[in-house]
């Protein structure tokens, strides 16, 4: 019984990488944002590589600055 939940945990946990690693690779090709390095990097953990990708290419920092400036 033991070993079928670690086989489910694994299993889940290969579908969660997989999509995450997907998704990243897709999203940073339509950004010209090295899509290998986030593709290839979501592979390995999770969910870091997400947290990161949303803070270096998805949020605007310009609009941070030009409201810092005023």
């Amino acid at each position: 019984m033991a070993g079928m939940n670690l086989v489910l945990t694994l299993i889940g946990v290969a579908i969660l990488l997989i999509a995450q690693s997907s998704w990243l690779f897709i999203d940073a090709r339509k950004h010209s944002r090295y899509p290998w390095f986030w593709g290839i990097w979501g592979l390995i953990q999770c969910p870091m590589p997400l947290i990161f990708y949303f803070l270096i290419v998805r949020v605007d920092w310009s609009q941070f600055r030009n409201a810092k400036g005023k």
